[in-house]
């Protein structure tokens, strides 16, 4: 029994634990400052009845509840607005309708496991991923919480291959930018500095004409921007200097000034519809229909496959991750340039 005598307080005290049936979570009651071993036996037997009292009337969250009671909990801890909508749209196209009204106590491994590798089948590898550290997540939120005693999550390896994507190519740039001036195009001051400087969508719509010297031809990237939480840092988080091609400070020096930022604000930026907007005017031109984001790696590979260092188009496009410049530099093809110089079988 959970009856011991505390000589220095000259008292007993009772404590009685046990686990939930179903959850396995431990609950225990205790009590102190008892003055006698019958009083301390019978507050113990009071003890048994109150906590399976208790453990009968325990709430046992629901997925779907303990899912947004998660997502505000990670609201408060300042994690971007953009990400939280990231986990809310996953978590709830993918379980809701399955776990919904499911204590989250029930979901097993198994279940876990059979979410995951069959009814995501056709999902891609990178989707899976993340789709796993989502759930993980959770479960590791009710973990601390208290309300699961052990995390059920499957171990699960993703083979997320890192397939280089469709870019432009220089002359396509050529192509299209020259297109996109003749028809005047309201795109066309973005779509250039996108070219031209490697930015992502979120810096080019921060930039700033404090952030821009045209005698230097230069200019500081030290801030970012997206429809869910505004300005920013930049994604790494530091400051970066960018040179200014000839032919591009000759745009930016013609742009009007008419507020503090440096490219035009159009309410389709704002509205997040800039790669709909891209891909509509390169498929009236014949051209790959890629991304907003893929003028970024069109960018890095014109510039690697011009023979600039890989270091400085990283420092200049402001990656700190080498794994992701290695595509850019597959996909370039400078890593096998002249290697078969030397074969002359004919």
């Amino acid at each position: 029994m959970g009856i011991k005598y505390n000589r220095k307080k000259r008292s007993w005290e009772v404590s009685y634990s046990k686990r939930h049936p179903l959850t396995k979570r431990p609950y225990s009651l205790r009590r102190i400052g008892i003055k006698s071993k019958p009083e301390a036996e019978k507050v113990y037997r009071e003890l048994i009845v109150q906590l399976n009292e208790k453990l009968a009337t325990v709430h046992h969250p629901m997925w779907k509840d303990t899912v947004l009671e998660f997502l505000e909990d990670y609201r408060n801890r300042g994690v971007k607005e953009a990400t939280v909508l990231n986990y809310q749209h996953s978590l709830g196209a993918h379980t809701f309708k399955r776990w919904e009204m499911t204590p989250i106590y029930m979901i097993k491994t198994h279940d876990i496991r059979t979410l995951i590798l069959n009814d995501l089948e056709s999902k891609s590898e990178w989707t899976r991923k993340s789709f796993h550290k989502y759930l993980n997540a959770v479960f590791n939120f009710a973990l601390e919480k208290g309300i699961i005693n052990k995390n059920p999550m499957p171990k699960l390896n993703f083979k997320v291959n890192q397939k280089i994507k469709k870019v432009l190519t220089e002359g396509e740039i050529k192509l299209f930018l020259k297109a996109a001036r003749e028809d005047q195009n309201l795109w066309f001051p973005i779509w250039a500095t996108a070219c031209f400087t490697g930015m992502r969508n979120g810096e080019l719509y921060a930039l700033k004409w404090e952030d821009v010297s045209l005698s230097k031809r230069t200019m500081v990237i030290r801030r970012s921007w997206n429809r869910y939480d505004g300005f920013k840092d930049t994604k790494s988080g530091d400051d970066r200097v960018i040179e200014i091609a000839h032919a591009l400070a000759d745009l930016i020096e013609k742009l009007p000034k008419c507020n503090e930022f440096v490219l035009p604000r159009l309410e389709d930026w704002e509205k997040g519809l800039q790669s709909k907007r891209l891909r509509e005017y390169l498929k009236t031109l014949g051209l790959p229909e890629i991304r907003f984001h893929d003028l970024r790696a069109s960018w890095a590979t014109v510039m690697l496959s011009k023979g600039v260092e890989p270091i400085k188009v990283m420092a200049m496009g402001g990656w700190k991750d080498l794994k992701t410049m290695q595509i850019y530099v597959r996909k370039s093809g400078i890593h096998i340039q002249g290697i078969t110089d030397s074969l002359d079988f004919l």
